[in-house]
């Protein structure tokens, strides 16, 4: 079951959130009352999602919320009685997946934290797409400089070239990417 930090300075908001969330099956609910307590029990607790007030006294709820968006990157719903452009923004430059007004209505809670889960999911995806294609553009640069290598040094076209970096891997039973980088080293790139 996940886990969920609840931070809010009003008793009555953390247990009616508290409520809320034992209704909908989680057990695991931490509860905070400051944004300092909120950081170090996350970062100690390590819960799946945050539930954040967006104006706690003493420091901005965002603050707290940037914190644990760049140390744990959870889901984190942003709670607030008062949103204008400018909380907006900086709500959005945090990563905040949700933010709902205060007073909510308790039904408003399953739907936001769904929807926080699902663009967290789909965001660890993007994140490892970008890795792959990261990855798939080195390998091509390595193997691009192997073929200019080898048009410079054999004279050959380069589909010629790309022919023999390939006949190479499969001849050797290694990846082409391993055949240009033996190819780079020889070479002393």
């Amino acid at each position: 079951m996940r886990s969920v930090l609840i931070y809010d300075d009003e008793p009555m908001v953390r247990t009616g959130v508290k409520n809320k969330l034992k209704e909908l099956g989680y057990d695991t609910i931490l509860e905070c009352c400051d944004s300092h307590s909120a950081v170090s029990t996350a970062c100690a607790t390590l819960p799946d999602i945050a539930i954040l007030d967006a104006a706690i006294p003493g420091r901005d709820g965002l603050s707290a919320a940037r914190e644990i968006r760049q140390k744990l990157k959870i889901p984190v719903i942003l709670l607030t009685s008062f949103c204008d452009s400018a909380m907006l923004n900086k709500a959005k430059k945090i990563g905040i997946t949700t933010i709902l007004a205060k007073p909510f209505r308790g039904q408003d809670l399953l739907p936001a934290i769904e929807m926080a889960f699902v663009h967290a999911e789909e965001v660890k995806h993007l994140k490892k797409q970008v890795e792959v294609l990261k990855k798939a553009n080195e390998c091509r640069e390595i193997i691009d400089k192997a073929k200019d290598i080898l048009m410079q040094s054999q004279g050959l076209s380069e589909s010629e070239a790309f022919r023999r970096i390939q006949k190479l891997a499969m001849d050797k039973q290694k990846s082409m990417r391993q055949i240009a980088e033996a190819i780079l080293i020889t070479e002393g790139v």
